[in-house]
């Protein structure tokens, strides 16, 4: 369990404060197994903190493993718990690129896909943030607050001031990529320029911290929504696998296993989004019934929550259609592949038929030639046999050229 106090700028805590400060809001975040072990503690400091504790059901919920996606409410603080759409670990090196893979290899990425649910209980200045032991999007947001400029006003320029030493703000743990990344530009026109400007962040800077829970939990449920992008490939590529062996003429498809998990996975992604969707609009429309602020200020934050609100709903349909088109694309490519095997086998057919044709008055006139009578045209003569033969040759070469101008023989016609 760890702590981070945001408001002017991003400190993480080692306890839980004996109060609030003025302005700002905390965030809590722990693990669904810390979180068990020390609800009691968490209850206690939550209803001193936030003036009230999370009920029984709620508790229930986040500690649930298996809980869609689903919002709820209360008089004094909003639950959403949000199933994130994840590949696994050690998923990487499964498809290099479009062209490699095995059956066995596309079972493993489909099985690798994470769906756990990340819980979110949202009180007016306390986030409690209930995820998976392993879930990385916690360190993901640590490391991007830690860089993130304070807001400083809608003022864009102002007179030259000492650098903070942002390199020394950022916690031993972080890597050194990370540090680098936080430390204070060199001005344009040289540090001992009087002239050079200091540009403060302005209106729709990305860099600005979440000035609420509420929007804390938007940017951590948009990254998550995000984060399917990895997971789009791993299911693009596995899928452009499962489908060249299925319509390739070369080997008879054996992976029918494999294809259907495949499909049974996709469905239950479309559940998942679906509830993902369904949990989102239900925290838009609770938002609509919020009192609106009497500050202007307080005002526009709304505003911003509605907007990030909508981005995230939009995202999800987003996800939502590239499932249902990968599922679609699945049963096109099945239907596909049985319309195949049913072309190849009316080809087949229709070439037997063929060759039946071609013999059957063949096989007439052997007969004829066959029976026992004395008094047969061509049974005593010399080259009765030779005519014959050659009427059966002609009458071959004379149907083969038929069938092949009807197109019964060769390559089908093509429009």
């Amino acid at each position: 369990m760890r702590l981070f106090l945001i408001h002017d700028q991003f400190t993480e805590l080692s306890e839980w404060p004996a109060s609030l400060p003025a302005q700002g809001f905390l965030w809590v975040t722990t693990s669904r197994r810390v979180f068990e072990v020390k609800q009691p503690d968490i209850q206690q400091h939550l209803q001193r903190l936030a003036g009230g504790s999370l009920m029984d059901l709620h508790v229930t919920d986040l500690l649930n493993p298996q809980l869609p996606s689903q919002y709820d409410y209360t008089s004094w603080y909003d639950i959403l718990v949000f199933r994130r759409l994840a590949a696994g670990q050690r998923t990487e090196r499964l498809f290099l690129d479009e062209a490699h893979g095995t059956a066995s290899s596309a079972r493993q990425a489909l099985a690798a896909i994470d769906t756990s649910p990340v819980g979110f209980a949202v009180f007016d200045r306390v986030l409690l943030t209930v995820h998976p032991a392993d879930c990385s999007v916690r360190d993901f947001f640590e490391a991007r607050l830690s860089q993130m400029i304070p807001h400083a006003g809608r003022a864009t320029e102002a007179p030259p001031v000492a650098a903070p030493d942002l390199a020394a703000a950022v916690p031993v743990d972080l890597p050194a990529d990370l540090a680098s990344a936080t430390a204070p530009p060199e001005p344009i026109g040289g540090a001992t320029d009087p002239v050079a400007p200091r540009f403060h962040e302005t209106r729709g800077s990305t860099s600005r911290l979440p000035p609420s829970p509420a929007d804390l939990m938007l940017r951590i449920v948009n990254h998550m929504v995000d984060s399917y992008l990895d997971l789009r490939r791993l299911l693009t590529r596995q899928f452009a696998y499962l489908q060249q062996e299925l319509l390739s003429n070369r080997n008879q498809f054996k992976h029918w296993q494999a294809l259907l998990e495949a499909r049974n996975t996709l469905h239950m992604l479309e559940d998942t989004c679906e509830d993902q969707r369904s949990a989102v609009q239900e925290w838009i429309d609770a938002l609509d019934e919020w009192p609106v602020p009497a500050e202007s200020q307080a005002a526009r934050e709304r505003e911003v929550l509605r907007v990030r609100s909508r981005d995230v709903h939009e995202h999800i349909e987003r996800v939502l259609a590239h499932v249902r088109r990968l599922e679609s694309s699945a049963e096109s490519a099945v239907q596909i592949h049985f319309s195949a095997q049913g072309s190849r086998t009316n080809d087949i057919m229709r070439t037997l038929t063929v060759l039946t044709a071609i013999f059957l008055p063949l096989n007439l006139i052997t007969g004829l030639f066959g029976m026992n009578f004395d008094a047969m045209p061509l049974i005593h003569a010399s080259g009765g046999f030779w005519i014959a033969f050659g009427l059966m040759i002609g009458v071959a070469v004379g149907l083969v050229w038929w069938f092949r101008r009807r197109r019964y023989l060769g390559d089908p016609p093509r429009d």
